[in-house]
């Protein structure tokens, strides 16, 4: 018998075509839904319901096959297990009185084997009319095929969900990639590999989450909507309360809330949180993103590190079973310990030699000459981190924390006890990017008012990502907040990390996208 292909696929030849000719895809939706309408005429007489809502598949795809596959087929055979299953389906043969369809569930595929005999003529001759992409209940009986292939032999099958739009090409998918962010229900319906980093995914975040509860945090939400802007420097995305009659703006971090918490005496909280820049955009950065940030009391930056490299690399045995990672064709080490530099010792190791990383007219001299406006009257400090964001960051490959930010640019961080200029504050790099910020919290209220001040005078000269001044956070401080330690360790980056992603929105279901005209 000679095996024909699903009749509507869009890249087959027409009949009594000698060249292949594309067929118009609307004219296949306008098939479909002529085939709907003759369902549900016949529902109207008594027949078949449309989209019928009964149909309890009792059996996995994945599990049949780690539990059959390597069974002997006579034994299997003489067993007679009954299964029914549920998918979509992605494939069909058609073979005169026995054909083959492969369905699709949430986790695998299988093949089922269908047969006039079974079935009978009637549903035989229905299901040659059903299209891919056509979700279908199957019952029937597991065998193995003389090509060792688990499949089912259907003793029942049900349309379930009518497709009236034709799939892509099985040979070529989806080529567009922003066709595939777009429309992503496609993308998981014909990429495994998208499903899995998804799956993925959803297992970090919950090892994640097992490891923060196993040190005694408390997970807790706090608003999305903000009166005031605050806990990182960012352009807010700005709205408007009805019913309060007032702006509000879209939460760029949830840390102020977080350590008002501290304040009232919950002294480990978490937060897994959405959080919303109206900044730029590329493979690194999505204007919506997801955050970890956590908060203990009587911790400082140093405990702080230790317990985010463990954090770290729980995270990727759960997930991977290994911490020892490929991205982008290079290993990265998250067994090792992470490297510990200052910003100064970071551009010591890795500035050209005869550049004098400690002479702010050389590091001047340096960035004009890479294009990076100075400013007017810049610090040494601000010349040093702006020197390691643009030429240092790019090599810290292995997992290393820069420790030791300049006070001015860290406006929530505790200032050194031994060095009055700097915070006792890190950021952590893997792979060139930044993936963490953490740092000994300040708990001085008189020294946050000043520093909440400082911001808006910064603010006042033009910078649109200065923080505003949050009184009521001033005032919480003022009750006493113990000594504590922070951190926010993007999930969006840690997953690029994991599954080997060159962009941010290969690991963000739906991404921010222009709006389609």
């Amino acid at each position: 018998m000679t095996a024909t292909p699903n009749h509507d696929d869009p890249h087959h030849a027409l009949a009594g075509s000698d060249a292949a000719t594309p067929v118009d895809e609307n004219q296949l939706v306008l098939e479909r839904l002529g085939k709907l309408k003759a369902i549900k005429e016949t529902q109207a007489s008594g027949g078949a319901v449309a989209f019928p809502n009964d149909f309890k598949p009792e059996h996995r795809a994945r599990a049949l096959h780690l539990a059959y596959n390597q069974a002997e087929p006579d034994a299997l055979k003489a067993e007679q297990i009954k299964v029914s299953v549920a998918g979509r389906m992605m494939l069909k043969r058609l073979m005169g009185k026995a054909s083959f369809a492969t369905l699709q569930d949430s986790t695998s595929r299988i093949q089922v084997y269908v047969t006039k005999e079974a079935l009978g003529d009637y549903l035989y001759e229905q299901f040659k009319h059903w299209d891919l992409g056509d979700i279908v209940g199957c019952t029937g009986t597991l065998f193995i095929t003389k090509t060792g292939e688990l499949s089912i032999h259907a003793t029942t099958l049900r349309l379930l969900t009518k497709s009236l739009r034709p799939m892509p090409d099985k040979f070529h998918g989806m080529k567009d990639q922003e066709v595939k962010y777009r429309q992503r229900y496609i993308d998981l319906m014909m990429d495994e590999g998208t499903r899995e980093r998804f799956q993925l995914r959803s297992k970090a975040v919950s090892s994640l989450r097992g490891f923060m509860l196993e040190h005694q945090f408390l997970e807790v939400e706090t608003p999305m909507l903000h009166p005031i802007p605050g806990g990182a420097n960012a352009k807010p995305f700005i709205t408007h309360h009805n019913a309060l009659d007032q702006e509000m703006f879209l939460r760029i971090a949830p840390e102020l809330y977080l350590k008002r918490l501290i304040v009232g005496g919950f002294e480990r909280v978490f937060e897994i949180n959405r959080n919303f820049r109206n900044e730029g955009m590329s493979v690194r950065h999505n204007p919506e993103f997801t955050m970890m940030e956590f908060y203990a009391a009587y911790w400082n930056y140093l405990d702080l590190m230790s317990f985010t490299q463990d954090l770290i690399r729980h995270v990727a045995m759960q997930t991977l079973g290994t911490t020892t990672l490929t991205y982008a064709g290079q290993t990265v080490d998250l067994g090792a310990d992470f490297e510990r530099l200052t910003i100064v010792e970071a551009l010591q190791k890795y500035a050209p030699a005869e550049l004098n990383v400690l002479d702010p007219n050389a590091l001047s001299h340096a960035l004009l000459k890479l294009g990076v406006d100075v400013g007017s009257k810049p610090s040494l400090a601000s010349l040093q981190v702006k020197y390691f964001e643009e030429t240092i960051e790019e090599k810290l490959w292995q997992p290393t924390f820069i420790c030791e930010h300049p006070v001015e640019i860290s406006p929530l961080a505790r200032a050194s006890d031994t060095r009055p200029e700097v915070t006792e504050r890190f950021e952590l790099y893997v792979t060139g990017r930044e993936f963490g910020n953490g740092f000994s919290e300040l708990n001085d209220a008189q020294d946050q008012a000043e520093r909440f001040a400082g911001q808006v005078a910064q603010k006042d000269a033009g910078d649109d990502e200065a923080m505003f001044y949050d009184h009521d956070f001033v005032t919480a401080l003022e009750y006493g907040m113990p000594p504590t330690a922070g951190c926010g360790i993007g999930i969006d980056r840690l997953m690029m990390l994991l599954t080997d992603s060159a962009s941010i929105r290969d690991v963000i279901l739906f991404p921010a996208l222009k709006k389609e005209h």
